[in-house]
């Protein structure tokens, strides 16, 4: 009975001590929000979504780019993507889909000591063309791969 007790009061020291520096600012996550890239998520292009993120829509086609994604998605709402790039000082990911209409759906800035490696589930809205984009020394490298949306299964 003793050790939930302590359990109980840790716990809530804890929150309190949280809930305070929230508070007080300490622990707002100003730095990350400060870099979002607004107009690039609401351009309505790939390439004005391109020219916003990084200055440039001209991204050369790279088979050093692995680009995996479902042929089919049964749910539109989760597609599975992931990925990679073999191509050395990469700076950044993004993925783009093609006809939803904001097409940046993600984009990861990479740290000097990180494999470019990015897992994430994207939404689509259609059956539509899923593009990676890779930064690597201030040149634009892509990759694509058309993915049919279905509902339930059942269309294409």
């Amino acid at each position: 009975m003793n050790s939930k007790r302590r359990t109980l009061l840790k716990g809530s020291l804890a929150a309190g001590a949280v809930g305070v520096a929230a508070s007080a600012g300490l622990l707002a996550p100003r730095s990350v929000l400060a870099a979002w890239p607004k107009s690039a998520f609401s351009a309505k292009g790939i390439d004005a979504s391109l020219s916003e993120l990084y200055g440039s829509g001209d991204a050369a086609s790279s088979s050093s780019i692995k680009l995996k994604a479902p042929d089919i998605a049964e749910n539109g709402a989760v597609v599975p993507v992931t990925v990679s790039s073999s191509i050395k000082n990469a700076e950044s990911i993004s993925i783009f889909v093609a006809k939803n209409p904001q097409p940046l759906t993600s984009s990861y800035a990479l740290g000097s000591a990180t494999d470019a490696y990015v897992a994430t589930r994207i939404k689509m809205g259609k059956t539509s063309d899923v593009v990676a984009v890779v930064k690597a020394g201030g040149k634009l490298y892509s990759a694509k791969k058309e993915v049919k949306v279905t509902i339930g299964g059942c269309g294409g």
